[in-house]
């Protein structure tokens, strides 16, 4: 009797610790900033005032510091595996849109990572150099080093 009774303990503690190792690697997945929606992308169009953007994007995750002409909306996506340890940016994207001096569109690019290096998914290129190219270069930097503990 007192076999069956050890027996059963390490069965339901085994049970136990296989349960609570499972808690622990359930992924989780994370989305920040702006959802990506690409039909409302697809209805901005060139002469578009900033109003008309506005209602059809919502408000962008930040603008451009002179002259407020060209606004990005970031997203990203990350992802851990197990519940204590620190994400991982599996995706990320910044909508641009860029406006000319009537706050009127002049165009939109959908910037991502492509072997590594900034990409608009709409023109299919790589932004040249110059300051929007670093300005770009820093929101990734800045994305892909998201930590949630400071």
């Amino acid at each position: 009797m007192r076999r069956y009774h050890t027996l059963w303990v390490r069965l339901a503690t085994a049970t136990f610790l296989a349960s609570s190792v499972a808690a622990c690697t359930v992924g989780e997945e994370f989305h920040r900033g702006y959802l990506t929606d690409e039909r409302a992308i697809a209805q901005v169009k060139k002469g578009m005032s900033a109003e008309q953007v506005l209602q059809t994007l919502g408000t962008p995750s930040t603008v451009s510091t002179v002259g407020n002409r060209n606004w990005y909306y970031i997203s990203q996506k990350s992802r851990r595996t197990l519940q204590f340890m620190g994400e991982q940016v599996v995706d990320q994207q910044i909508t641009a849109v860029y406006f000319d001096s009537n706050l009127r569109v002049e165009r939109i690019a959908l910037y991502g990572l492509q072997d590594g290096k900034v990409f608009d998914f709409i023109s299919r290129t790589t932004p040249a150099g110059g300051e929007e190219a670093s300005f770009l270069g820093q929101l990734f930097r800045g994305v892909t080093s998201f930590n949630p503990f400071g």
